[in-house]
C-alpha cells in the first residue's frame, strides 16, 4: 500500500535521448531498487514499482522538462530520498528536484495538456522570412495534414495541435532555432518535425529539446493560467 508520491523532475541529455521508453522504464526501476527507495509494488504476477512518466518522449529528443511519479510504502523526506537515488542514475539523466504530490490526485499522464520545445532547423531565410512564415502559419484556422506510417494514414487538423511559435535564435550559418509550444494531451499531441514541415523548412529538424511541460490545475487548486510565461524553463 502506497503511503507517499513523489514527483521527480528531470532531463536527460546524452546517448539516453536514444533509449525508447520501455527501456527508459526499466532504468528508473532498477535505480530505484539499487537506492533502496521503498517503492509500492503493483499486484498481479508480475509485480512492478508503481511510477509513471508524465509524456513519452520520443527517440532521439532531449529534455529538461521531464516529470515522473513514484508510490512509495514508507514516507522519505524529498531531500532523503534525492540522496539515495541520485548517486545509481546515470550522468546522462540530471534531476532537478522532487517533492511530495497528493495520493488522490489525478494520474500524471492525465494532467499533460501542453509541451514546448527548442527546435534547431536548417534554413536559407532570414529572420524576417522565418517570422513571416510563422505568422502565416499561426494566421491559418485549419491546417490539414496527413501522417503515415506503415500502411496507415493519419488526417487530422494540425493548426489544432499549435499553440504557439516563435523564433528563439535568429539564422546564423544556416541553422536557427524555433521555440514551440504544443498541444500534449490524451485527445492529441503536436510533432515539432510536423510543425517544421508546415513552416517550409526543407529538412527535418536538426535537434529537438523539451523544455517544458504544462499540467492541468490539480483539483481544488487554482494557480496562474496556463498560458502564463510560454518560454520559461525548468516550471511546472
Amino acid at each position: 500500500m502506497a503511503v507517499q508520491r513523489v514527483r521527480i523532475h528531470y532531463g536527460r541529455s546524452g546517448d539516453l535521448q536514444y533509449v525508447a521508453h520501455l527501456d527508459l522504464i526499466r532504468l528508473w526501476e532498477r535505480a530505484f531498487r539499487r537506492a533502496g527507495v521503498p517503492a509500492a509494488y503493483s499486484e498481479g504476477h508480475t509485480p512492478r514499482p508503481r511510477l509513471s512518466i508524465a509524456s513519452a518522449l520520443p527517440i532521439g529528443v532531449t529534455s529538461e522538462a521531464e516529470l515522473l511519479d513514484v508510490y512509495l510504502k514508507r514516507r522519505l523526506a524529498p531531500f532523503y530520498f534525492l540522496k539515495l537515488l541520485k548517486p545509481q542514475l546515470p550522468a546522462t539523466i540530471q534531476v532537478f528536484d522532487a517533492r511530495d504530490v497528493p495520493l488522490d490526485w489525478p494520474s500524471l499522464q492525465s494532467q499533460v495538456r501542453k509541451a514546448a520545445y527548442d527546435v534547431v532547423v536548417e534554413t536559407d531565410a532570414d529572420a524576417p522570412g522565418l517570422e513571416q512564415a510563422i505568422r502565416s502559419l499561426l494566421d491559418k484556422e485549419t491546417l490539414p495534414w496527413e501522417h503515415r506510417r506503415d500502411q496507415e494514414v493519419r488526417r487530422y487538423d494540425l493548426r489544432a495541435l499549435v499553440h504557439d511559435i516563435w523564433l528563439v535564435e535568429p539564422p546564423r550559418d544556416g541553422r536557427a532555432t524555433l521555440g514551440m509550444l504544443l498541444k500534449a494531451d490524451p485527445k492529441g499531441s503536436g510533432r515539432p518535425e510536423q510543425v517544421a514541415a508546415a513552416l517550409g523548412l526543407p529538412a527535418a529538424p536538426v535537434a529537438l529539446h523539451r523544455t517544458r511541460l504544462i499540467l492541468a490545475d490539480p483539483p481544488g487548486l487554482r494557480t496562474r493560467p496556463v498560458d502564463a510565461d510560454p518560454h520559461g524553463r525548468r516550471t511546472r
